[in-house]
């Protein structure tokens, strides 16, 4: 959506890096892309802003009614349905001062748009120990960012249905989680086993990238993350051996810039597959 904006010769904004890539984010900002922050965009006016894919809060919506600007939303509609559901939930519950929790990233953009469908009311749990947040002698309504673990989320769970039941509170959850990202996470699994050496290529602010190098590694020791092409040689792989590799990326990893890493890989003269 932002290259076929970029493409029409007008100014675009885009709200926050388009992606978790340091990569593609400087592709499209030489194409004419600007990335700015919530600060920046309260001082602009009749132009154009692109939301990426992570979504925003409602507040942020009427920042750009307020201010004039013509909005390209390319909000995953994943999100969007998630974004639905947790403002639905909310506005039949909060007379019951019941619990809306998010399974995410505190301060990942995603969630923060998720917070922003209850007024900030949401909790966010990254882990066992955030469970001290809650009241589990109050309902609950659990939620997971879409870019999560099925594994991280079951466990939280299992952690949370023990809780409730001690506590006397009704626990209800509902698995967010972006299926195609689970396909993806058991399809990757299935490939790292099958290479004697795995390059994940993502950025290294990618939640995604983070949760597929945690997989990968947990069944091919040999896992490297790496950012960019020249990362490599820095890597120190054994040449002494004919050696598969195999090249991969997460979600915001640009196939071109996989194809770089091979030819990087093709330098080095050594055997590899994508």
């Amino acid at each position: 959506m932002a290259e076929k904006e970029l493409d029409k010769g007008e100014m675009l904004y885009c709200l926050g890096d388009i992606v978790h890539n340091e990569q593609e984010v400087n592709r499209l900002r030489d194409k004419g892309l600007v990335t700015i922050d919530r600060e920046q965009l309260l001082h602009l006016c009749c132009c154009k802003v692109l939301f990426r894919a992570h979504g925003e809060p409602p507040g942020t919506y009427q920042i750009i009614r307020g201010n004039h600007l013509v909005l390209v939303d390319a909000t995953c509609r994943v999100v969007l349905h998630l974004q639905q559901m947790i403002k639905s939930t909310y506005e039949k519950t909060k007379d019951r001062n019941a619990q809306i929790v998010i399974y995410g990233k505190l301060g990942h953009a995603e969630v923060n748009g998720l917070v922003g469908q209850t007024e900030g009311q949401a909790i966010v749990v990254e882990n066992e120990d955030d469970l001290r947040k809650l009241d589990f002698t109050k309902d609950i309504y659990l939620y997971s960012q879409t870019t999560k673990s099925v594994e991280g989320f079951e466990r939280i769970v299992n952690l949370m249905a023990r809780q409730s039941e001690e506590g006397g509170g009704t626990f209800l959850f509902f698995n967010t989680i972006c299926h195609q990202l689970i396909e993806r996470f058991r399809d990757i699994i299935e490939f790292a086993g099958k290479h004697d050496i795995i390059i994940l290529v993502s950025g290294k602010e990618s939640s995604n990238g983070k949760e597929l190098f945690k997989h990968c590694k947990a069944i091919n020791p040999l896992t490297y993350m790496i950012s960019s092409p020249e990362e490599i040689v820095g890597l120190h792989i054994n040449l002494t051996r004919n050696i598969c590799i195999g090249i991969c990326g997460a979600t915001s990893t640009p196939r071109w810039l996989m194809e770089k890493v091979e030819e990087k890989l093709k330098e080095l003269s050594l055997k590899f597959t994508i």
